[in-house]
């Protein structure tokens, strides 16, 4: 009876363990490897976006590589997301039978549901390739890489990104074809495409992944390709590599091109980005990668910074009235531009070279009026906001000088910002074209919008409110002197109280610090009256 027993709990335990075995036969599985196989393409197609993460930061202030942090995040999270789908396929191949080779000779073969045996196979077949193409090798690269210290972050992150995506490329790739036909095999239904536009659609995908794969490629390679030519400059001019990599807090002196003020007349002598037909063996030849780092061809970059600064222009107030093309126009001058936290984008007394439009990041401005005590002012900027509007009111001057205007404030940069920056000449010569159409019109918003009439309307303001206040003192010291003496203010009495009274205020200005006098320099005002005859 015992024996018995103990045979009929193995017959049920077997019969368990084989109610968990999957038939690779079944509609289950079958859908399943499809959804995976769907799953393994787009992260195939996912991977590439690793090579965009380095940015040359390529502009007037600096020249520097850095990360695109918020690709970074995004990319890392798409992946994982991804490889938990590959997780979950190779739990259910410890789990799924296999038809045995030798029973295939005959029917339709033995199904093979010992747990043991199936490990054992997968084991030695494709759970290599499927570890070395889940290692989250990306995503710990993005997250400790940073942590480092005295290290290039931007250099070794990109180095250790090229290597580690190329390498696990080979076995996503791999995987990809042996399930492929695994699922033409199993399925039921025919997954490669019978008619001429299911056939020509599934190779235009397949066109479009390649074009994005060798993009990505020749995007980083392009990034190298400039890198080196800075590299070597600073090598052979023997300046301090480290500047050549973007700001962070662990070294405040990279990208501190003010410790080295003849970098960046070096750097632009040796790497300019010129035709490959043009240059001579003074000048770093980029070849083909010219084109990725002009971030586009011309049509398509004037696209993008229509779409993106479109919105941004039409916030000032003097360009409401401005036509597409003069828009057109503008929006090709725009420059991008990067500013790390605590830097300092216009200073109070300095000339304004150009006009910022924000789309990143937060800032924050505050004017003294040049010095004068008792004032000041502070506001806070963010994205969709601009500064250096005195510019307008420059450019729009028909008889204005070559000297910039000043800036009425200090603007400084609370985090990290992102922007498009309008040089001086090239608002000018767009304004140019703008002001004499709409002269009337412009006299009234420059005044109401210009920081220099605010800043002046708001010290005329507080200077009158001062000289109201101290003629109500006189007046109220000149009529208690009146009622004391009990008669009407004779003119001997005005004199006398009127002394008096400045003896006062001079006894009570000793013993205070002398204020300044509140009222600054009223601004100049643009000469329209050029634009009459036009």
């Amino acid at each position: 009876m015992g024996s018995k027993r103990i045979k009929s709990n193995l017959h049920s335990a077997r019969n368990k363990s084989e109610k968990i075995i999957l038939d690779p036969r079944g509609s289950f599985l079958q859908n399943w490897n499809k959804i995976f196989l769907l799953f393994c393409i787009i992260a195939v197609a996912l991977d590439p976006l690793f090579f965009y993460i380095p940015v040359v930061v390529n502009d007037e202030t600096r020249k520097c590589l850095n990360l695109d942090k918020r690709l970074g995040i995004i990319a890392c999270v798409l992946r994982t997301f991804m490889d938990a789908f590959h997780i979950i396929h190779m739990i259910f191949q410890f789990r799924t039978g296999f038809i045995a080779a030798s029973s295939r000779i005959f029917g339709t073969g033995e199904l093979i549901v010992n747990p043991r045996t199936i490990a054992k196979r997968y084991l030695f077949t494709y759970f290599i390739i499927d570890v070395l193409a889940i290692l989250p090798l990306p995503q710990l690269v993005i997250l400790l890489v940073p942590s480092l210290k005295d290290q290039p972050v931007a250099f070794v992150t990109k180095e250790s990104l090229k290597y580690i995506i190329i390498c696990q490329y080979v076995p996503r790739i791999v995987r990809i074809v042996p399930l492929y036909i695994e699922v033409s095999r199993t399925s039921s239904i025919n997954i490669v495409p019978e008619s001429a536009r299911a056939g020509a659609a599934l190779n235009l995908f397949l066109y479009m992944l390649a074009s994005h794969v060798l993009g990505a490629i020749w995007y980083l390679l392009s990034v190298e390709r400039q890198v080196r030519c800075w590299g070597d400059v600073a090598r052979k001019h023997r300046r301090d590599r480290r500047l050549l990599y973007c700001n962070d807090d662990k070294d405040p002196r990279r990208t501190d091109h003010s410790s080295n003020p003849d970098l960046l007349p070096l750097l632009n002598t040796y790497c300019p980005l010129i035709n490959p037909d043009d240059t001579n063996s003074t000048v770093f030849n980029f070849g083909i990668f010219i084109d990725a780092l002009h971030c586009l061809p011309r049509v398509l970059r004037l696209d993008i910074k229509r779409h993106l600064c479109l919105d941004l222009l039409m916030r000032v107030p003097m360009f409401e009235k401005m036509d597409e093309q003069l828009f057109d126009a503008m929006c090709d001058r725009l420059k991008p531009v990067f500013y790390t936290e605590k830097s300092f984008i216009e200073r109070e007394g300095d000339p304004i070279e150009e006009m910022l439009f924000i789309i990143r990041g937060n800032l924050v401005s505050h004017s003294t009026n040049r010095g004068i005590t008792g004032f000041f002012k502070v506001g806070y900027l963010k994205a969709g906001d601009f500064c250096g509007e005195p510019l307008i009111g420059w450019a729009l001057n028909h008889q204005s000088s070559s000297h910039l205007p000043i800036s009425p404030r200090t603007v400084e940069a609370l985090s990290e910002v992102e922007a498009f920056a309008l040089l001086a000449d090239d608002l000018k010569f767009v304004v140019s074209q703008f002001g004499p159409l709409h002269r009337k019109q412009l006299q009234h918003t420059f005044r109401f919008y210009s920081v220099h009439w605010k800043i002046w309307a708001v010290s005329f303001i507080q200077a009158t409110w001062r000289r109201y206040c101290k003629r109500k003192l006189l007046k109220s010291l000149r009529e208690e002197e009146a009622n004391d003496s009990g008669l009407s203010p004779t003119p001997g009495a005005t004199i006398y109280a009127s002394r008096f009274a400045a003896n006062l205020l001079r006894n009570l200005r000793q013993h205070e610090t002398p204020t300044p006098r509140m009222l600054s320099q009223k601004p100049a005002e643009p000469d329209f009256t050029a634009y009459q005859n036009q």
